[in-house]
């Protein structure tokens, strides 16, 4: 399930960036030959970028492909670096689920109460604002899926012995 969702994930995100493209060049064509930038290139840019920094945490995150520093983790017995990594993985859900999912949330029912709108396009600025806790609910999904997989790693016969 976790590829399927990874590969889902990528061909929104290549489309996503593909539309940016295209409409930046189409800002910058209309900009420079026809004299006047067509007033919803900027909008439609900054909210597929929202879109895309977004999504693309999530996609980066389920990857493992964040920064981070191992050192500490490398130095512990398998063992422990298993614990720490399973602690690390609850407070990146912790943390996640408080800002992002319950956060975002909120800030979607927020401002979708209020009918607020983008000013160009006049899209729903709620819609645009879901992109947070439905990454979330992805970060969420595969750091459930780092503590499986590290509850289940095999153990090695010097890993058993150790306290």
């Amino acid at each position: 399930m976790r590829e399927k969702l990874d590969k889902v994930m990528e061909w929104i995100l290549i489309v996503l960036m593909s539309l940016m493209t295209l409409d930046v060049l189409w800002g910058v064509f209309t900009r420079y030959v026809v004299g006047s930038q067509a007033p919803w290139s900027e909008e439609l840019a900054r909210y597929l970028l929202i879109w895309i920094g977004i999504l693309g945490a999530a996609y980066a995150s389920g990857k493992h492909m964040h920064l981070s520093i191992d050192l500490f983790p490398e130095s512990l017995s398998p063992t422990k670096r298993r614990k720490l990594m399973v602690i690390i993985n609850l407070l990146v859900i912790f943390f996640v689920v408080a800002a992002m999912v319950i956060g975002g949330s909120r800030l979607v029912y927020v401002v979708s109460y209020l009918g607020q709108e983008s000013a160009a396009l006049k899209w729903p600025l709620g819609a645009i604002y879901t992109v947070m806790p439905i990454s979330g609910i992805i970060i969420v999904y595969h750091k459930i899926l780092d503590i499986i997989d590290e509850l289940n790693t095999d153990r090695s016969p010097v890993q058993q012995t150790e306290p």
